[in-house]
């Protein structure tokens, strides 16, 4: 195959301007145009088109990873039935999120918790089987969102493919709460649901948190055998008090087992690199912080067998694109956590 990858992306090509198919690629992406359950400031669903615009401005030599492209990615169509089952369920949804929960005894709330749940398992399925399909194909499957509930059922079909597998949770949440407003497969509560519902994951390591709820924090104490946070607060002050950032990315990595799933939240990120995500909080890692962590984990010789990058939102009207080029740039260092040996 003829491709130059310092020439501008050429038009009609794929993910990062690459011209390869799915059957050629090592890894294949899915996007999910899903923003349901968003409960601050909407718009994740537009990510995925915004991510894959702005990955055509993304030069293709990184000094850390070198050719990623060369292993092969691939992205696949939006799914036009996931976007309208998020318009569906957003729009149940809405009501309730604007009382601040759902109400008891509220006959309309019940009605709308209803709708969501269903929509969202049949997004939990769809993921599922694609996630599925990509495993079974040989092949390192990616999920580009979308709110962060959407990869429920990815992280299902790794664990069944890899019992034992860990996650390297990159968020400014823990996202550990039960039912969030009511809605059982919340954005906020796709590690509760993970750690209650996937035996399979052996391991959960949060890094970069700083907002959270009590009930949260209780339950990452209650479950500590199976969840390790790193506080961003922590790791702030650590820097501040002159330790040395690699040997923090050290531990943070042998905490994991040897099998890895990254699920990369972009708010884990200092907001000032995703202004427009749908819960933003002040602090955060800076690119360079992710970055290195992912450069690590693929040095310490442990094996990423999936990912996601979720919640990046672009501003009004796609414009600035700011939130994008980030997040595209976020979505190849995780291509490369994620090349082969």
């Amino acid at each position: 195959m003829s491709f130059d990858a310092d020439a501008a992306a050429a038009p009609g090509s794929g993910i990062f301007g690459l011209p390869f198919t799915r059957e050629q690629a090592r890894v294949v992406l899915l996007p999910v145009a899903f923003d349901a359950t968003t409960s601050y400031r909407p718009g994740t669903a537009d990510g995925p088109g915004a991510v894959r615009r702005a990955s055509m401005q993304v030069d293709l030599y990184d000094r850390a990873f070198g050719r990623v492209y060369e292993q092969g990615i691939y992205m696949e169509e939006e799914d036009p039935a996931v976007r309208q089952l998020s318009k569906d369920a957003a729009e149940a949804a809405r009501p309730v999120i604007e009382t601040g929960g759902a109400e008891p005894d509220n006959l309309r709330h019940e009605k709308a918790l209803t709708i969501v749940a269903k929509a969202c398992e049949r997004l939990n399925e769809f993921v599922y089987d694609h996630t599925r399909g990509v495993l079974e194909d040989g092949k390192i499957p990616g999920l580009v969102g979308g709110e962060h509930s959407v990869p429920f059922g990815a992280i299902r079909a790794i664990a069944e493919a890899h019992p034992g597998v860990g996650i390297l949770h990159i968020d400014a949440h823990m996202d550990l709460r039960e039912a969030f407003e009511g809605f059982m497969w919340s954005h906020a509560s796709i590690m509760h649901n993970v750690i209650t519902r996937i035996e399979g994951v052996a391991k959960l390591v949060q890094v970069g948190i700083r907002d959270f709820g009590e009930r949260e924090l209780a339950m990452a104490k209650e479950h500590k055998d199976r969840i390790k946070v790193y506080f961003d607060e922590d790791i702030a002050w650590e820097r501040e008090r002159g330790g040395d950032y690699a040997d923090l990315c050290r531990k943070i990595i042998r905490k994991l087992p040897e099998k890895v799933y990254i699920s990369f939240d972009i708010d884990g990120l200092d907001p000032k690199l995703c202004p427009h995500t749908g819960t933003p909080v002040p602090g955060g890692l800076s690119f360079h912080q992710a970055a290195w962590l992912l450069e690590m984990l693929r040095e310490s010789g442990k094996q990423v067998v999936g990912f996601d990058l979720v919640e990046v939102a672009p501003g009004p009207d796609n414009e600035p694109e700011w939130d994008a080029n980030v997040g595209a740039r976020v979505l190849y260092k995780l291509c490369g956590a994620a090349g082969p040996e």
